[in-house]
């Protein structure tokens, strides 16, 4: 068997799983949680600002789609082709693994340059459509036109760092972000307040701090440390190595993408029933969940390289000891964060927002719309494993599945069938969430059998 040692001596063939998938899942959730301070930062110091803070914070959670979508895109690239380099390890083919690194790095940089082009031209046009208002879609444009030129920095330090995590460098990958999250907390007042550039402060802080984490990677991935390296030979786009990993990234793209459309549905349709209140209301609950799931997706990216190197090199016992734990401490920690927010949204509330009366809509609106958030973790354990055992068109049909076929519908439905139709809007999230579940469940359960029985 094809083992593979990486950073600190571990083994992702023979270590102990337990001990494996902590020294590889806490790196990864706390680069996630640190990732996200990239926009929370700028989220917290914009609704804080004196006068105009609530309209601020209201116009750049307009932004968020459109920022989902770059991620997604991103995702579309590495996301896929991340597993398929550590399936391709396990199978002891380190060419083809290089191959997939320099292929993926090259669809990244295309992608960047057509998505900045896009959004300089149609910005504005997007923003108001995604459900912008003439107060906010002054605060909006100004964050989206600096954030749009930073787009070739996102992409490469967000789609690269999934191949220095599938490697099993967890601590490497967890260096990349907060070395860019620390220059975003430090550039983030010096900007905006120091600098009087506010809003669009915030945006250069984040696009100048995604530019550091780029070049950070880029040294690391073409250096001596790494196992993978990006190699010019490698560089040029060849479908029979960039289309499987695009299909299997498919998955995580459609996650991140219909995220953003969401995000679209869900703006619009609270403006249209509620108004500006309900908008920056969604906006708080788009990053409290944020939040409390990107240390999921952190453990999930940390059990990854476990699953998928096993995979490959065809040992079944670890690729399902791998998944029971993941599952185990994927449900306790939702459940954990669940509370929090049924219990105490108010802690969560006041770090966006002075405003008594955005906090208080908020927090009802917090109780209904994160009241499945507890079974999540089932729903992303088994659908991230699809992905690490390189199935793509189960991972592709779940991501459909819960946004697209469940949750969009359910928020334009529902608010036919209540009075209260701004709730209505809000109840769309757990109702998809528990269907969701109940169908990734049996279809895992379907797949699980599949491997074969445990070895004694």
């Amino acid at each position: 068997m094809q083992t593979n040692s990486i950073a600190g001596g571990a083994d992702l063939g023979r270590d102990p799983v337990g001990p494996l998938l902590r020294k590889l899942a806490l790196p990864a959730i706390l680069a996630q949680v640190v990732n996200l301070l990239y926009n929370l930062v700028d989220r917290m110091y914009i609704g804080h600002i004196e006068g105009i803070g609530p309209d601020a914070l209201t116009g750049v959670g307009v932004c968020m789609p459109v920022i989902m979508a770059i991620s997604a895109f991103a995702a579309l690239a590495s996301m896929g082709g991340a597993p398929r380099a550590s399936i391709m390890m396990g199978r002891g083919d380190h060419e083809q693994a290089e191959n997939i690194l320099g292929n993926c790095t090259t669809l990244l940089v295309t992608i960047a340059v057509l998505l900045t082009v896009v959004v300089s031209v149609f910005g504005q046009s997007i923003l108001m459509t995604f459900g912008a208002s003439e107060d906010t879609i002054g605060y909006a444009w100004e964050y989206m036109q600096i954030y749009a030129l930073g787009t070739i920095f996102v992409q490469l330090a967000l789609g690269l760092n999934a191949f220095i995590n599938a490697q099993g460098f967890a601590r490497t990958g967890m260096i990349t972000v907060v070395i860019g999250a620390a220059c975003n907390i430090v550039l983030d007042p010096i900007f905006m307040f120091a600098f009087g550039m506010g809003v669009r402060g915030a945006a250069l802080a984040t696009i100048l701090s995604q530019a550091v984490s780029c070049v950070w990677i880029l040294w690391f991935l073409t250096g001596g440390k790494s196992h993978l390296r990006i190699r010019f030979r490698h560089l040029r786009l060849r479908r029979r190595i960039f289309l499987p990993a695009v299909a299997l990234g498919l998955s995580p793209f459609i996650m991140q993408f219909t995220e953003s459309v969401l995000n679209v549905c869900f703006n619009t349709s609270l403006q249209h029933y509620g108004g500006d209140i309900p908008v920056g209301a969604m906006t708080i609950l788009s990053s409290v969940m944020q939040f409390t799931m990107l240390p999921l997706q952190g453990l999930t990216q940390g059990a990854q390289p476990i699953v998928s190197f096993n995979y490959g090199a065809g040992n079944i016992d670890r690729v399902k000891k791998t998944f029971w734990l993941l599952l185990r401490t994927a449900a306790i920690y939702a459940g954990a964060m669940w509370a929090l927010c049924m219990l105490a949204p108010q802690l969560l509330i006041g770090i966006f927002t002075d405003s008594a009366k955005l906090a208080g809509f908020t927090r009802s609106a917090m109780r209904i719309y994160m009241a499945a958030s507890c079974i999540f973790s089932v729903q992303l354990a088994c659908q991230q494993t699809f992905i690490a055992l390189g199935n793509s068109k189960t991972s592709a049909f779940l991501a459909l599945l819960r946004k697209v076929f469940l949750l969009i519908p359910l928020i334009y439905i529902l608010p036919h069938l209540m009075s209260d139709q701004v709730t209505a809007v809000f109840l769309a999230e757990p109702v998809a969430d528990i269907i969701a579940v109940s169908i990734t469940a049996s279809l895992f359960a379907r797949e699980y059998r599949r491997l074969g029985a445990p070895k004694s």
